[in-house]
């Protein structure tokens, strides 16, 4: 695979950065974007822009062929989402449009993804497909889970205004195969990341990170919605710091029923969450801005899969409830 053409799809906070540093480095390749709005314009007139929240990190800025309008572009090569889990149904006719023989898909997704169960060969349930996350099978159909390769970020990102992107230090970013293939394609888009000074780590165990992850954002995401609060705000209420440790320990239990391997303990991932800064998890960015909730892949699919499993889930079913009506009136408005 030689890749030439590279669209990010959903070019918002972090598919923003990823376009603008791909591009920045010079790697041969072509970078287009799809957006929207009053992010679109100010990219098709200054290009994107990233900074960062502390010194010692050199600022990018780039020029990008930018759309709302899939159609306009060429076949591609590699498609990067940055498109949250709930958004990618109605993207999944504009994101075919650009697929050819060869194309791979990578994902950037927080909780449970659309693909989850293809390839695996740990859980038991090797090709099921998940309706909550893919209504109607429309991604399954239209993109392929054969094309994914599945990404887990860890990088805080934010539009601070059109065009413009703040990344809060320098993340790092595991790479995989649903199969656990460390496939040619896999090391190649390892390697344009890691020249983009984006980095990557590939992994031939992808679910392993996606549960580590989940682990944290079914806990703060949710929390912090419901109760406006930053991270560190969080930790300092026993009560609330009490109910993410119970998530926690809800979350590792329905991963571990799936196979998955924690390298860490529930424990000791809440320990290391006591050191967190003022930081405003996505669903809070999203609820204040009176975006749709990212609920399903994170705290709904721990429900559905505890269900799958038979691992109970009480305070992820009643987080879940209280999260479906908070963003039911939040759209209200």
């Amino acid at each position: 695979m030689t890749i030439t053409n590279i669209c990010v799809y959903g070019a918002g906070a972090l598919g923003g950065a990823f376009a603008a540093k791909i591009a920045a480095a010079s790697n041969g390749a072509n970078v287009s974007v799809v957006a929207r709005g009053s992010h679109l314009s100010a990219i098709r007139e200054n290009g994107l822009a990233v900074v960062y929240d502390r010194d010692g990190l050199e600022p990018v800025a780039a020029k990008v062929t930018a759309t709302d309008d899939p159609a306009l572009l060429p076949k591609q090569d590699l498609i990067i989402t940055g498109l949250k889990g709930h958004q990618l149904s109605a993207a999944a006719d504009g994101i075919a449009s650009l697929l050819k023989p060869g194309t791979r898909v990578m994902m950037i997704l927080n909780g449970i993804p659309w693909w989850y169960f293809h390839g695996d060969t740990e859980s038991g349930f090797a090709g099921r497909q998940l309706p909550e996350v893919d209504p109607d099978g429309r991604i399954w159909d239209l993109i392929g889970p054969e094309r994914v390769i599945g990404c887990v970020a860890y990088q805080g990102a934010e539009v601070i205004e059109p065009g413009k992107i703040r990344l809060t230090g320098k993340g790092h970013f595991y790479l995989g195969e649903p199969s656990g293939e460390m496939s040619d394609d896999l090391a190649e888009i390892a390697a344009i990341l890691d020249r983009s000074d984006l980095e990557a780590r590939p992994t031939a165990r992808i679910r392993d990170e996606i549960w580590a992850k989940l682990r944290g954002n079914a806990a703060f995401n949710p929390i912090s919605a419901l109760t406006r609060a930053l991270m560190n705000n969080m930790m300092a209420n026993p009560e609330l710091a009490q109910m993410v440790r119970r998530i926690m320990n809800e979350v590792q239990a329905v991963g571990t029923a799936l196979g998955c391997r924690f390298t860490r303990s529930a424990d000791e991932q809440f320990a290391s969450a006591s050191g967190f800064g003022p930081v405003r998890t996505s669903m809070l960015q999203d609820l204040l801005a009176g975006k749709q909730l990212e609920i399903m892949p994170l705290t709904g699919m721990v429900v559905s899969l505890g269900k799958l499993t038979g691992v109970p889930t009480p305070i992820c079913e009643t987080v879940l409830a209280l999260t479906v009506q908070l963003d039911r009136e939040n759209l209200r408005k």
